[in-house]
């Protein structure tokens, strides 16, 4: 998951270079999603582990 995120945050940041305002705004909001939902992931894979 994590690794979607960084393909989407490249391409937000490849986009907002090349002038495409939309696209990148979209690649980058997508992007945000899935790092929160991989750090909620995250969190509760380690307090499972944890007891």
């Amino acid at each position: 998951m994590l690794h979607y995120a960084l393909v989407f945050l490249i391409v937000a940041i490849i986009a907002a270079v090349l002038g495409f305002g939309g696209i990148a705004g979209a690649a980058a909001g997508i992007a945000k999603i899935l790092f929160i939902v991989f750090l909620i992931l995250a969190i509760i894979s380690f307090l499972r582990r944890a007891k």
